[in-house]
């Protein structure tokens, strides 16, 4: 009998909510079997919980949850690895251009922020001043 998991379990160990896992599930990135009577218990299988794991990982990363499908339907597919692998430097190289903008966004308003802060403190020093004078 191959591993299964239920929902709680997979929400405890990756720390989400089931409510998490249930878009994931809704979003085509899990695909759990249902057990019951009513078919409403989700039973995950050991491919389910990898697929959970790389989703995280991959929101952690910054990818979208269409980057993610994509990649993951990649890895599912009988095609060779090489492809895999180009696919995902394409998305590691398009996020690595994004985050390399907000960095020098990023860098621009520090050093604006530091100007304002260093043009505040000259005119808070030259009040003081001007106040220890008169």
């Amino acid at each position: 009998m191959s591993v299964q998991y239920t929902i709680t379990e997979l929400a405890r160990e990756f720390d989400v909510t089931p409510r998490a896992i249930r878009f994931y599930e809704d979003q085509g990135l899990l695909s759990p079997s249902r057990e019951g009577s009513s078919g409403l218990r989700r039973v995950y299988s050991a491919r389910d919980r990898t697929r959970l794991k790389l989703t995280l990982r991959g929101k952690r990363l910054g990818f979208t949850l269409s980057e993610i499908r994509d990649l993951l339907d990649l890895y599912d597919s009988p095609t060779d690895t090489a492809a895999q692998l180009q696919a995902f430097l394409a998305t590691l190289a398009r996020h690595r251009e994004v985050l390399e903008r907000q960095r020098e966004d990023l860098n621009a308003t520090l050093e604006d922020l530091a100007q304002y802060e260093a043009q505040a403190r000259a005119l808070l020093e030259r009040d003081a001043n001007a106040t220890e004078r008169t």
